[in-house]
């Protein structure tokens, strides 16, 4: 029998879910090269799943340049946010409380994902996340992320080690949107940054939003259950099992 016969014989791994709240990009950075470590380590395909907002930061991955970044502005001036290199795919992103961080830390290669076939699970599970809440998602062609009628909704940016994947996507919910004019990008619809509480025009809970997109990059990745936790042992003493 072959390993790919015997693992679809198999029950699914379950996706191991840590809400984290807010927590610091590099504490969290940290936090997943640990994850990728141990889940390299194993044979099981485990799958462990990040959600999390952070502080004010400036992101620039390996398709961004330093000059997307207005240095002019006060707040990057005086180093009141920090603005740091990483290696991701993407651009330049800002990243704030009220977008929802998704660090999904997948084994490829006992999946039997591609690197493309997993960034378009996670588009799906993005998408269906939106549909669940009434919102109209789209990708452009040759872009990796959800537009709505407002503008871009949400951002991927991956990166691999060892076949592990790490970093993920970047969901606009309710952040304050100002801060987003920190990262020049082109003025036209599409180009534009936008949340969920523009597109409907009203609230966008999210803790409605982690129920949703749980579910989905479950059901995304080929998994039929997750477990859920408040917080990781490696960040705090002792962990619960905790509802979205």
């Amino acid at each position: 029998m072959s390993t790919a016969s015997f693992q679809s014989e198999q029950q699914s791994p379950a996706v191991e879910t840590y809400l984290l709240g807010q927590i610091g990009w590099r504490r969290c950075l940290e936090l997943q090269q640990r994850l990728i470590a141990q889940i390299g380590d194993r044979d099981d395909g485990q799958i462990a799943l990040l959600l999390c907002e952070h502080p004010p930061v400036i992101t620039i991955g390996r398709g961004g340049s330093p000059g997307e970044v207005a240095t002019e502005s006060r707040l990057v001036r005086n180093r009141q946010i920090e603005v740091r290199w990483v290696n991701r795919g993407g651009g330049c992103l800002v990243h704030c409380p009220g977008q929802l961080a998704i660090y999904p830390v997948v084994p490829l290669r006992w999946h039997g994902f591609s690197v493309g076939e997993y960034l378009q699970r996670l588009l799906a599970a993005l998408t269906e996340t939106l549909d669940d809440l009434g919102i109209r998602g789209h990708t452009p062609p040759g872009q990796y992320g959800i537009w709505g009628r407002t503008g871009q909704l949400a951002a991927l940016g991956v990166a691999v080690r060892n076949w592990v994947t790490y970093y993920g996507a970047f969901l606009n919910v309710c952040p304050t949107m100002g801060l987003f004019r920190l990262v020049e990008i082109d003025c036209r619809q599409e180009g534009r940054m936008s949340c969920l509480v523009a597109e409907r025009r009203g609230r966008a809970k999210m803790t409605a939003v982690r129920a949703a997109l749980v579910r989905h990059v479950t059901a995304a990745l080929g998994c039929d259950r997750y477990h859920l936790y408040t917080g990781h042992p490696w960040l705090r003493h002792g962990q619960r099992r905790s509802e979205i």
